[in-house]
Protein backbone atom coordinates (compact mmCIF):
# COMPACT_ATOMS: atom_id res chain seq x y z
CA UNK A 1 0.00 0.00 0.00
CA UNK A 2 1.39 3.44 -0.86
CA UNK A 3 2.81 5.44 2.04
CA UNK A 4 0.28 8.29 1.74
CA UNK A 5 -2.60 5.82 2.32
CA UNK A 6 -0.98 4.40 5.47
CA UNK A 7 -1.25 7.76 7.16
CA UNK A 8 -5.02 7.90 6.64
CA UNK A 9 -6.66 6.51 9.80
CA UNK A 10 -9.81 5.30 8.04
CA UNK A 11 -7.89 3.41 5.37
CA UNK A 12 -5.42 2.00 7.89
CA UNK A 13 -8.07 0.77 10.33
CA UNK A 14 -10.04 -0.72 7.43
CA UNK A 15 -6.95 -2.53 6.13
CA UNK A 16 -6.15 -3.98 9.57
CA UNK A 17 -9.78 -4.99 10.02
CA UNK A 18 -9.85 -6.69 6.61
CA UNK A 19 -6.63 -8.61 7.21
CA UNK A 20 -7.81 -9.76 10.62
CA UNK A 21 -11.19 -10.88 9.24
CA UNK A 22 -9.29 -13.03 6.73
CA UNK A 23 -7.29 -14.46 9.63
CA UNK A 24 -4.01 -12.96 8.42
CA UNK A 25 -2.82 -11.77 11.82
CA UNK A 26 0.83 -11.62 10.79
CA UNK A 27 0.16 -9.28 7.84
CA UNK A 28 -2.09 -7.10 10.01
CA UNK A 29 0.68 -6.81 12.61
CA UNK A 30 3.24 -5.98 9.93
CA UNK A 31 0.94 -3.33 8.47
CA UNK A 32 0.29 -1.92 11.98
CA UNK A 33 4.05 -1.60 12.60
CA UNK A 34 4.47 0.27 9.29
CA UNK A 35 2.07 3.05 10.34
CA UNK A 36 3.92 6.05 11.74
CA UNK A 37 1.15 7.94 13.57
CA UNK A 38 -1.09 5.51 15.43
CA UNK A 39 -4.13 6.68 17.35
CA UNK A 40 -6.59 4.87 19.58
CA UNK A 41 -8.66 3.80 16.57
CA UNK A 42 -5.79 1.97 14.86
CA UNK A 43 -4.80 0.27 18.11
CA UNK A 44 -8.45 -0.66 18.60
CA UNK A 45 -8.64 -2.27 15.15
CA UNK A 46 -5.63 -4.44 15.97
CA UNK A 47 -7.01 -5.42 19.38
CA UNK A 48 -10.40 -6.24 17.88
CA UNK A 49 -8.66 -8.46 15.35
CA UNK A 50 -6.85 -10.30 18.11
CA UNK A 51 -10.21 -10.97 19.77
CA UNK A 52 -11.64 -12.25 16.48
CA UNK A 53 -8.70 -14.59 15.95
CA UNK A 54 -8.54 -16.08 19.44
CA UNK A 55 -5.43 -14.15 20.49
CA UNK A 56 -7.08 -11.94 23.12
CA UNK A 57 -4.04 -12.02 25.38
CA UNK A 58 -2.18 -9.84 22.83
CA UNK A 59 -4.63 -7.01 23.55
CA UNK A 60 -3.02 -6.49 26.95
CA UNK A 61 0.38 -5.93 25.31
CA UNK A 62 -1.14 -3.36 22.92
CA UNK A 63 -2.86 -1.66 25.85
CA UNK A 64 0.48 -1.32 27.65
CA UNK A 65 2.05 0.14 24.49
CA UNK A 66 -0.80 2.65 24.33
CA UNK A 67 -0.23 3.66 27.94
CA UNK A 68 3.50 4.17 27.31
CA UNK A 69 2.63 6.51 24.41
CA UNK A 70 -0.13 8.30 26.38
CA UNK A 71 -2.79 7.08 23.96
CA UNK A 72 -6.10 6.79 25.80
CA UNK A 73 -8.65 4.30 24.49
CA UNK A 74 -12.06 5.63 23.54
CA UNK A 75 -15.30 3.91 24.58
CA UNK A 76 -14.95 1.37 21.77
CA UNK A 77 -11.34 0.64 22.73
CA UNK A 78 -12.32 0.01 26.34
CA UNK A 79 -15.11 -2.26 25.17
CA UNK A 80 -12.62 -4.25 23.06
CA UNK A 81 -10.33 -4.58 26.09
CA UNK A 82 -13.23 -5.76 28.24
CA UNK A 83 -14.01 -8.33 25.54
CA UNK A 84 -10.39 -9.48 25.64
CA UNK A 85 -10.69 -9.91 29.40
CA UNK A 86 -13.88 -11.90 28.95
CA UNK A 87 -12.30 -14.23 26.40
CA UNK A 88 -8.94 -14.64 28.11
CA UNK A 89 -10.25 -15.64 31.54
CA UNK A 90 -7.23 -13.94 33.12
CA UNK A 91 -8.93 -12.37 36.13
CA UNK A 92 -5.89 -10.42 37.36
CA UNK A 93 -5.73 -8.63 33.98
CA UNK A 94 -9.48 -8.06 34.08
CA UNK A 95 -9.31 -6.27 37.42
CA UNK A 96 -6.31 -4.24 36.24
CA UNK A 97 -8.20 -3.14 33.09
CA UNK A 98 -11.36 -2.29 35.03
CA UNK A 99 -9.34 -0.11 37.42
CA UNK A 100 -7.97 1.85 34.41
CA UNK A 101 -11.36 2.76 32.91
CA UNK A 102 -12.10 6.46 33.48
CA UNK A 103 -15.21 7.24 35.52
CA UNK A 104 -16.87 9.12 32.66
CA UNK A 105 -16.61 5.97 30.53
CA UNK A 106 -17.69 3.50 33.23
CA UNK A 107 -21.23 4.88 33.18
CA UNK A 108 -21.77 4.14 29.49
CA UNK A 109 -24.30 1.37 28.76
CA UNK A 110 -21.95 -0.46 26.38
CA UNK A 111 -19.22 -0.55 29.00
CA UNK A 112 -21.54 -1.69 31.77
CA UNK A 113 -22.95 -4.45 29.56
CA UNK A 114 -19.43 -5.60 28.67
CA UNK A 115 -18.42 -5.61 32.32
CA UNK A 116 -21.45 -7.74 33.24
CA UNK A 117 -20.53 -10.18 30.48
CA UNK A 118 -16.90 -10.25 31.61
CA UNK A 119 -17.64 -11.12 35.24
Amino acid sequence: MPENYRNNNIISTSAIDMLMKFGDVESAERFFRSIKAKGADIHGALMNGYNLNGESWKCFKIFEEMKEKNIIPDEIGWNILIGACSKSGMLHHCQYIVNQIPLNIQNKIRIQTGLIDMW
